[in-house]
């Protein structure tokens, strides 16, 4: 009985909620992993692309909800996400043909698109906070839970109660929904491989009469519905802060890269690598262990190898780490 309270509790604090982290970390990493692997640079304005994408999605879900329209059981934001996605998509694309485009078209070294992304970065965030302020915003509704702690306990009758969150199940079914969808996208339709013809050999391509804007303007949308997509699921599963958004760049960076950049099935992994780190380095083992062990082995501490306070560095020593001793990722960085 001791083992089962114990493995509700593991199950409680850290195996689904760094299942759904890691599913809104992947979905991010894939985002940074298409630009990179198509357009050949490192997107630092992507973190505040997601917040862009939930403050329209927020904005539209309140719309929603103050004219008694919802989605039942489920979150009325799901219903806004379309218009979230596609308003993002716009702002992309325009970004993209004022500022982008310019040092495309000039052969500029990655680096500078970098830099100019990170110009991009602080824009999108003042324009951010312009629009919903720096607060916390709730937006959540619908059934919070799928199984309650109490409803737990008197069915099993254990002393530990398990809480399945509606949001949690929302994340990984749509992230599973979504990656499936972005893999036929690109690897059975005929713009999806134009894309990866255009990302393994740009020359090539356009020789084969592939047009490179119409990849570029299909590449910012479908990032576009990642950014947006994962930055609703993280800001429904916890909230909505603008400056939260800006430190999530770290971990996905460090999923992309961990993962090896460029390669999708890699960013889907280094999601998944990052969040369990960050959520078992940062998790006070002791109840757990109390459970696990004899009273005689009981930890008196908190066994919390790290502060909650701290988790971004736990990303940031897993990048420095694979940079040194793997740069490639563990699945070799490559093209889309």
């Amino acid at each position: 009985m001791d083992f089962l309270n114990g493995l509700v509790v593991l199950a409680n604090f850290v195996l689904i909620p760094a299942t759904s982290y890691g599913a809104q970390l992947a979905l991010g990493a894939l985002g940074v992993t298409l630009i990179y692997g198509i357009l050949r640079f490192s997107n630092f304005a992507h973190g505040d692309t997601m917040a862009f994408g939930t403050t329209i999605t927020i904005l539209l879900t309140w719309s929603f909800q103050s004219m008694g329209i919802s989605f039942g059981p489920l979150p009325t934001a799901l219903l806004a996400l379309p218009f979230g996605i596609l308003a993002t998509g716009l702002l992309l694309v325009g970004t993209d043909r004022a500022v982008y485009r310019f040092y495309r078209r000039k052969k500029a070294a990655p680096v500078i698109l970098v830099i100019v992304s990170v110009g991009v970065m602080f824009i999108m965030n003042g324009i951010v906070r312009f629009i919903i302020g720096v607060g916390d915003q709730n937006f959540a509704d619908g059934e919070r839970f799928i199984i309650s702690a109490r409803d737990f306990k008197e069915m099993t009758g254990l002393a530990e109660g398990f809480a399945l969150r509606t949001t949690q199940v929302l994340t990984i079914v749509v992230a599973v929904i979504v990656v499936a969808v972005l893999f036929w996208f690109l690897n059975k339709t005929r713009t999806g491989k134009s894309m990866r013809a255009f990302s393994d050999n740009e020359d090539l391509a356009l020789l084969s009469g592939i047009n490179p804007e119409r990849v570029v303007m299909v590449t910012w949308f479908i990032v576009a519905g990642l950014a947006t997509v994962a930055g609703v699921l993280y800001g429904l599963d916890k909230s909505f802060k603008p400056f939260t958004y800006f430190q999530l760049l770290l971990p996905i960076f460090a999923s992309a890269v961990v993962g090896g950049l460029g390669n999708p099935l890699g960013a889907i992994a280094g999601g998944f690598v990052v969040a369990f780190s960050e959520v078992t380095v940062t998790y006070a083992w002791k109840k757990v262990l109390t459970y696990w062990l004899p009273d005689s082995l009981a930890p008196d501490g908190l066994v919390q190898l790290m502060s909650t306070d701290y988790k971004f560095a736990v990303s940031f020593a897993i990048l420095i780490i694979v940079l040194l001793f793997k740069p490639t990722g563990l699945f070799k960085g490559q093209s889309v």
